[in-house]
Order: C-alpha cells, then structure tokens, then sequence
C-alpha cells in the first residue's frame, strides 16, 4: 500500500504544472460537488423518513382519540394498499389477543412493555406480507394496550432511489464540469507562466537576451501577479542584455585599447634582444620606453579590473572630510603638472563638513577629475577647483579652461574607453572618468559634467552629507 503511494505521488510530482493544477483544481471541485450531492441525499432520506414518522404519529393519535373499541380485521392489517395504515391493538397479556388469533403485524415483547407503559413509543422498519412498511407503536391511554400503526415504505424508498440517481447524475456532471474547469483554470492562469517558460527556452538555446514576454494591454493596477512576474522577468531580461553589451564591450575596447601597447612592448623588447647592436643612447632610450610602457599597461589593466568588478571593494569605512582630500589631491596635481595652476577655494562651512566614505576611493576621484582639467588646460592656464555647502549636500567643481565638451560628446564622457576627438592625441585610456563616477555612485554621489560658462569644462560633484555607506561597505 505504500510503495503504490510513493508510486502516485511520483507520478504526479513528474507531470507537468499545468497538469497538476488541472487535478488539483478538477479534485478540489469534483469532492465539492461529490460532497454537496451525497449531503443533498442524505438530508432528503431524513427528510423523507421524518415526515413519514409525523404522519404515523398523527394518524396514532387521530385514531387513539376517535373510538374506544377496537377490532381488528385482516384487512386492516395487510398493508395491500399505499396510502391505507395497517392498525393493531396488542394488549399487556398475550392471552388477551383478538379471538385468539396470532397478530397480523409484529408483536415484539418490547411492544408488550409499551402496552404496560415501561417503554416509550417507537418506530420499526419491517416487511409485513411482502411489503416494505414502517410501524410506530405508542401506548393507548387509560388501557393496558398498545396501539401499532403502519404504513407502506415504498414510497419513500421509490422517492429516495430516484433522488439518488438525480443526485448522481449531478455529481457526474459536476465531475465533468470540475475537470473542464480545472483545465481552463491551468490553461488560462498558467498562460505567463507558459510564455516565461518558452521565453527562458528561446534565451537558454539562442544565448539571446533581447528576447521579451509579450504582456497583456491594460493599467498597471488591473496587473495580477503572473503579470507582474513576466514584467520583472522583462525587466531583468533587460538588466542582463545590457550587461551582456557592456560586457561584450568592455572586451572589444580592452582589446583594442591593450593591442597598441603591447605591440610596442613587443618592438621594444625584440629592439632590447639585439642590444648589441644598439648605442648606449639608443639602448637607454629602448629600456626607458619600455619600462614606461610597462607603467601604462599595469595602469590600464589595474583600472579595468577595478572597472570590471561594477562595485566599490570593501574596505574599512572612515569618517573623511572632503576639504582636506581636495587638498591633498591639489597638492599631488600640482607635482604632477608643474604648468598648469591650480586654485582652491573652500566655503569656511565645508572646511569642518564629514562624511562618510573610503579616503582612498575618494582621493582617486578627485585626481582622476583634477588629471582630466590638467591634460585639457592650455600651459599655464588655471585649473579652479571649489567646495561649497549646498542643502544636504557638498557641491565640489573642477573647471578647467580648455577646449570644453562639444554637445555631441557630453552624453558619452563617462564611458568607459571613450574618448572626444580631441582628446585621441592626448595620453590616457579613457577609463578615468568612467572609474570616477563608479566611484561616485558607490559613495552615493552624483558626477556629472557640463560646458562652463565663458569656455571649458565643468565637472560636479555632489556629495551628500547624510550618511550613505559605500557599496558593499555594512
């Protein structure tokens, strides 16, 4: 019994849902129906009885009430007609019985004890010549008798086994109806659910994301929950496309960014294998243009790792004050671009100003936009930078008067690898201001860039006061 248990409950745990909730829905109303038809049976079978019982009560006491003396005949007693009782008078003492005859219905000794009164009146089901009666046996008032009334059951057994295979003929079509239902049920609930699923396949064997779900026509609040499901699955269907195109290509632009260095790596070092041959000027300057280049390259795949990971790594989180990072990477700037002039105004309220946030992160923000405003400034133009409160918030500029960024190139000046026309002659990569917003964002800032007024570039960023910890950073 219970391997062919585990048997059905494999069976049905391999089919398919939407087979599982056509059952699950077809048993669910079929034992509805099943139950409501046997209950209707049920409570019509009592019903029936009772009102039977009513009517032998009724016709017990009209007959006990109407006359004193009774005799008995067989034809009172044969129970030959529907709708005649059969009546019988039995008295306590058995030798007191009509003319000495045997009664012509039942006579139980439980009938003799309601005769003397120690029993209460009571119904019986029996067959009195041929025929299927009930009897209801009181006791008649004032005498030492019993009266015993029956009537003919066929009428209610005809009426109880016809409402029975009405009943069942319900039920049936009821049954009918559940599975009809249930499979309307799984077809039309399960529709999203279909839809995902073929969707999912289509990814699964083209390795194409750009496939979606069609959903249905209608506002948002009439959206069930399958819905909602297929808008998520859409959703993140387009998270993973874009990810798949910056991915695909983060990898063509490292390629292409990463063939030139190391083709000129490679002149290098096969012009090193034949020092030999070469001056010592003409070697020193090989060796000197190859460990630059080595420089380069680390630089370039150190930011692309970082850039590759999509979030800030997680180091210990401090309370840092902004005045004194744009100070610091003021100072460093103006080593590393003795030419250019770099000013710093800091509102007297920002001075005292922390937040929250990774000192390191933040400082490799500002000399990313401080080395961009130096590698665009004319020599000995200024580079301006200032900090000054705003509500909630730090706004911190970088303006530099060079070329500016043509409306064409502003959407595009923090991807990654990109680089404006005129900037391709300049030295970089184009990922340091791709990794300054990372950065940005992952302190819950906001970097954005703009054309300044009178000339040049103007790049904010707003830092907000209130706490907000760095991706990945609890």
């Amino acid at each position: 019994m219970t391997g062919r248990r585990r048997l059905g409950g494999r069976w049905v745990r391999r089919r398919p849902l939407r087979t599982r909730l056509a059952l699950a829905a077809s048993a669910a109303v079929a034992l509805v129906a099943v139950g409501v038809c046997a209950a209707a049976f049920v409570v019509l079978r009592v019903q029936l009885t009772r009102q039977m019982d009513l009517n032998l009560a009724q016709t017990a006491a009209q007959l006990a009430h109407r006359t004193r003396n009774w005799g008995p005949t067989a034809a009172d007693t044969s129970c030959r007609y529907e709708a005649v009782p059969c009546v019988q008078v039995v008295p306590t003492d058995p030798a007191r019985d009509a003319h000495g005859r045997s009664p012509a219905l039942p006579v139980s000794p439980t009938t003799r004890e309601v005769a003397a009164g120690r029993h209460a009146p009571f119904y019986t089901d029996l067959t009195v010549a041929g025929y299927p009666v009930r009897m209801y046996t009181s006791p008649l008032p004032g005498k030492d008798e019993a009266l015993q009334v029956a009537l003919r059951s066929d009428t209610v057994d005809r009426g109880v086994r016809q409402a029975a295979r009405a009943l069942a003929a319900v039920g049936g079509a009821g049954v009918l109806f559940a599975a009809g239902l249930g499979y309307w049920v799984s077809r039309t609930g399960l529709a999203p659910v279909a839809r995902l699923t073929a969707t999912a396949e289509r990814i699964a064997t083209t390795r194409d994301p750009r496939h979606r779900i069609d959903l249905p026509a209608g506002p948002p609040a009439r959206e069930d929950e399958l819905t909602r499901l297929a808008a998520s699955f859409n959703t993140m269907l387009g998270e993973l496309e874009q990810s798949v195109t910056a991915q695909r290509r983060l990898v063509a632009d490292a390629s292409h960014e990463l063939r030139t260095p190391l083709t000129a790596l490679r002149t290098n070092a096969e012009l090193l294998a034949r020092a030999d041959r070469l001056t010592d000027a003409q070697r020193d300057r090989a060796a000197a243009a190859l460990g630059r280049q080595l420089r380069e390259v680390t630089t370039l795949v150190n930011d692309l790792i970082e850039l590759a990971r999509d979030e800030e790594p997680t180091p210990l989180l401090e309370q840092v004050r902004p005045a004194a990072l744009l100070a610091h990477a003021v100072g460093a700037a103006r080593e590393h671009w003795p030419d250019v002039a770099f000013t710093t105004r800091i509102a007297p309220e920002a001075a005292t100003t922390a937040l929250p946030g990774v000192p390191a992160r933040l400082t490799r923000l500002l000399s990313n936009l401080l080395d961009n405003a130096a590698k665009f400034s004319p020599p000995g133009g200024p580079v301006e930078t200032e900090l000054t409160p705003v509500a909630g918030a730090l706004d911190l500029t970088v303006r530099d008067h060079g070329p500016g960024i043509a409306d064409g190139d502003l959407p595009y000046v923090f991807d990654r690898f990109y680089r404006a026309g005129a900037a391709r002659a300049l030295p970089g990569s184009g990922l340091g201001l791709a990794m300054a917003r990372q950065i940005a964002r992952a302190h819950g800032a906001e970097l954005t860039a703009e054309r300044a007024p009178g000339g040049g570039a103007l790049f904010r960023l707003r830092l907000p006061v209130t706490p907000h910890p760095p991706e990945g950073v609890e």
